[in-house]
């Protein structure tokens, strides 16, 4: 007994005391090792010592092959005859497909008995399988079994399906029962419903093995997917086992009325209802909202990784993308084997699955239902509506920057987006191809990826820069004559005759060209990057941060990047341009808000908020938090001049928006704001219409931004507009 114990210590205690191969090893190619610890086995005899230490040698090098993911090394270990009878592609796909299927991470091995008489031995093991998915579980007690072949005179093993699992020796295959949430719910602040599952599709499931009339079923299937019946059979005849439960896939409630009757009959058919995705209000919010569909080819590995596989239905577009994780939540499943007559002979592992969180917006539904109302409408009957392509409307919380609405027209209607859409297939088709040619673009978020000249709104920017830099104070004026000239360079103002003795505060109110040209010359001449500086401070030519929803940065024109738009070096003229917000600066309605909500707030550029709360019914936790990006620390006496400006274009009888506002009970309240025309290139193309108002004006609560393409001047158009959006907002008027 005692040789045969150190004969056994030989075999086993270098390599096999424990063996722990993580998935790294499978790049590196480095081998297994473990600590030396005693381990009392017995053997039968009338094995030879020599016998015993290269059977047990065999062993490791299978079992660490296997870990290694070395399949190939696996096969030559093999015995000559099961070489032959399993040859090394169909062996490598077997264990890759049981890999794929256990989302294997990594195995550990710890030997417990070597068994067996003269030639054949069995090697008995447990086995620790590591998974991605499913955790660990450890399948005791298996055996090996070797034997010494003739072929090679070598120990060899004696495969066979059963060295995977025990079960599959007879026939069990491996099968993952996903576990997928269904996919959380998306409401407003108050509640209403703007994302369910509430359409329902059906899955059509059938038994491979029992199909009464598989020509004619085939064809019925073809006809229901709209497919080929040589797709249909390779599904069921290639695809998929003999004895499976095939799973043929979905289709629409009016293909499931149609269809249904006779693929019971001919298919022996059954049907699972399987809830997908539909908006309420498809057309009120799809650029926030967003989309669901399949995911793309780059996008399924990390899908895999989680547990969900090409046939998940993801977040493609808004919300539903910017906040996927949240809202499709993490797949638990089952790990089975299951025989081929579909009984379930051993669960070898289950993990439940992560539940989904509903999202509640800080957008307010029906605020912004009445701001696509009054845009639709003013579409409908103005004039310039005939050249306008679009508009949008951004209201946001200056303290906070929650947003309350955001508008982007044209619209569209999201549910025509999904891959089950409720409206039906066809139908849905048909809408595509309408959007895909209408060449105002309604799928852009004018809102958050519109980009335009922003015209005199840039003059709240200029007045900062030429106030915070000390050029300009409260008490310096310039005489806006009607015209600004430098050398030949001559440049108009709006209002032909000027107008006059103007300052900060009354540059912003009237809106004088020429006192900002002014401004923006003498910034230039002390630093050319001053105005630039500001600008790029208070958010433009970059991202809000918006996490929710794509964005785009916008333009803001420097001495470092002027060239790659103009050709030219930097001069004053750059510098003129942008104080008034023409040239080669581009801004978004949503960044654009940003700045003017700093304005109102004491010089907080915040990052906008979209997803207010988060959780199950009514356990809810916060994700709108206030999220200073930028302290622009600029001096509250400065801000002060600057408001009163904006105020006074509303309030005072010569404020450019003042004859849109002066019977509106909006006065009461306090409004300040700036309107803004901004030209754009084209002879005959009318100028962008911009108007951005706070409220109230002593304690502000919300910035609106309202920019109209191509609609004429902002005094005329987006500030009557802005109007009508604040008296719903405040009073609910309409």
């Amino acid at each position: 007994m005692a040789v045969v114990l150190s004969v056994l210590h030989r075999v086993f205690m270098p390599r096999l005391a424990f063996v722990s191969i993580a998935l790294l090893c499978l790049l590196s190619a480095c081998r297994s090792q473990g600590e030396a610890a005693a381990i009392q086995l017995a053997t039968a005899q009338p094995a030879t010592l020599s016998d015993l230490d290269s059977a047990g040698a065999a062993a490791r090098r299978f079992l660490d092959a296997w870990a290694l993911g070395d399949f190939d090394e696996m096969h030559s270990l093999l015995t000559y005859r099961n070489q032959e009878l399993s040859p090394i592609d169909e062996f490598r796909a077997v264990y890759r497909n049981a890999r794929d299927r256990l989302t294997l991470e990594r195995i550990e091995y710890a030997p417990t008995n070597l068994t067996g008489e003269g030639r054949v031995l069995a090697f008995q093991y447990d086995m620790t399988f590591h998974t991605r998915l499913l955790g660990s579980f450890v399948d005791a007690k298996r055996v090996l079994h070797l034997v010494m072949d003739p072929q090679v005179d070598s120990w060899r093993v004696a495969w066979s399906l059963a060295d995977i699992f025990a079960e599959m020796g007879e026939g069990a295959r491996l099968v993952f029962e996903a576990q997928v949430p269904s996919r959380a719910n998306i409401y407003d602040r108050a509640g209403a419903v703007l994302a369910d599952q509430n359409s329902r599709m059906a899955r059509v499931l059938a038994d491979n093995g029992r199909i009464p009339d598989r020509a004619v079923c085939f064809k019925i299937l073809a006809d229901a997917f709209e497919t080929t019946v040589e797709e249909i059979t390779y599904l069921f005849d290639v695809r998929s086992g003999a004895n499976w439960i095939v799973d043929a896939g979905l289709i629409e409630p009016d293909v499931y009325i149609k269809n249904s009757d006779l693929m019971k009959v001919y298919c022996g058919a059954e049907f699972r209802q399987v809830p997908t995705r539909r908006y309420p209000q498809g057309e009120l919010l799809p650029h926030i909202v967003g989309h669901v569909g399949y995911p793309d080819a780059d996008q399924i590995p990390a899908l895999e990784a989680l547990g969900f596989n090409a046939e998940t239905i993801i977040g493609k577009s808004g919300v539903e993308a910017g906040m996927n994780d949240t809202l499709a939540g993490r797949p638990g499943g089952r790990l089975s084997l299951i025989a081929p007559d579909g009984r379930r002979l051993r669960a070898l592992s289950e993990v439940r699955s992560q539940v989904p969180e509903s999202l509640w917006l800080t957008i307010d539904a029906g605020l912004q239902a009445e701001i696509a109302r009054i845009l639709a409408e003013a579409y409908e009957t103005e004039a310039w509506a005939d050249d306008s392509k679009g508009a949008a409307v951004v209201i946001m919380d200056v303290n906070k920057g929650d947003i309350l609405a955001m508008v982007s027209y044209p619209v569209y209607d999201n549910n025509v987006l999904n891959p089950f859409p409720s409206v039906g297939r066809a139908e849905a088709e048909k809408v595509l191809r309408v959007i895909a040619e209408d060449e105002r673009k309604p799928l852009i978020n004018r809102a958050a990826q519109g980009v335009y000249a922003t015209g005199s709104v840039m003059k709240g920017l200029t007045a900062i820069a030429a106030l915070e830099s000390g050029i300009y104070d409260e008490a310096t004026q310039y005489n806006c004559t009607g015209t600004w000239a430098n050398g030949a360079d001559i440049r108009y103002d709006w209002l032909r005759g000027g107008h006059g003795l103007m300052s900060v505060q009354t540059g912003i109110t009237n809106s004088c060209n020429p006192f900002f040209y002014q401004a923006g010359f003498r910034l230039n001449a002390k630093d050319p990057w001053l105005l630039p500086s500001f600008g790029r401070l208070l958010g433009l030519g970059q991202l809000t941060g918006i996490n929710e929803v794509p964005d785009v940065a916008g333009t803001i024109p420097t001495p470092d990047n002027i060239a790659r738009f103009t050709g030219l070096p930097w001069s004053y003229s750059h510098a003129v341009n942008l104080s008034i917000g023409q040239g080669e600066v581009q801004a978004t309605p949503l960044q654009m808000a940003r700045l003017y909500a700093a304005i109102a707030n004491g010089g907080y550029v915040l990052r906008p908020q979209l997803v207010r709360e988060r959780g199950i019914l009514d356990q809810r936790s916060p994700v709108a938090q206030r999220d200073v990006m930028v302290d622009a620390q600029l001096d509250p006496g400065n801000l002060a001049i600057i408001r009163r400006g904006l105020c006074d274009v509303v309030h005072s009888y010569s404020g450019t928006a003042a004859r849109q506002f002066y019977t509106s009970p909006l006065l009461d309240l306090g409004v300040c704001g700036k309107t803004g025309t901004a030209q754009v290139p084209g002879e005959d193309d009318p100028p962008h219409s911009w108007f951005i108002a706070y409220a109230p004006a002593k304690e502000p609560q919300i910035v609106i931004v309202t920019v109209v393409e191509n609609a004429g001047e902002g005094s005329a158009v987006a500030a009557p507009l802005t109007r009508d959006i604040l008296e719903f907002y405040y009073f609910g008027v309409r």
